[in-house]
């Protein structure tokens, strides 16, 4: 009888580990943000160099995304879940990450001119080297030392919210 105990345990235990590893080798897995709309999933992907420009991957997540030098030039990727990616060097040029999960992201050396970063949270991300002209920050949560780095190259005005990008920073 301890045997057969033992056997069910041990199929059960086997089972649930097998469904819950699947999806990390599943690759680009499908979300759905509404009825028939799907959204997809680059969690733990290797996206470097991918051509995203204009899409809508808003909701999706690219957490733990491999992402250097992609093309995510005018996407909207508002309430998108991005960390642990990096996308050094990639393109964001007028990109929407308006209530993005940011955190501990790589954006060295991107592309972020005319972006929206409305209310994301950037913590632990780095920005060094990256383009910020006329780009939106208002109400993000960036590390200090990112928001003083970053005042001293912002210029510009954003040309979808009106906000300089400056006074989006609280720079003083």
């Amino acid at each position: 009888m301890k045997f057969f105990s033992f056997l069910k345990y041990s199929i059960c235990l086997i089972y649930s580990l097998f469904i819950l590893v699947l999806p990390v080798f599943a690759g680009a897995n499908v979300a759905t943000k509404g009825e028939g709309d799907e959204v997809p999933s680059y969690v733990r992907s290797d996206i470097t160099g991918y051509d995203f420009h204009g899409e809508d991957l808003h909701l999706s997540s690219i957490a733990g995304a491999l992402a250097r030098d992609a093309d995510f030039s005018d996407v909207d990727l508002h309430g998108t879940t991005l960390t642990l990616s990096d996308l050094k060097g990639s393109n964001l040029n007028g990109i929407d990450l308006t209530d993005t999960l940011s955190d501990r992201v790589n954006f060295q050396k991107t592309d972020l001119r005319n972006a929206v970063l409305v209310n994301m949270i950037a913590s632990g991300s780095s920005f060094a080297g990256a383009q910020i002209e006329g780009a939106d920050f208002s109400y993000a949560i960036l590390d200090s030392e990112d928001q003083r780095n970053l005042c001293k190259i912002a210029d510009g005005i954003n040309p979808k919210t009106g906000v300089s990008t400056r006074d989006s920073l609280e720079c003083s």
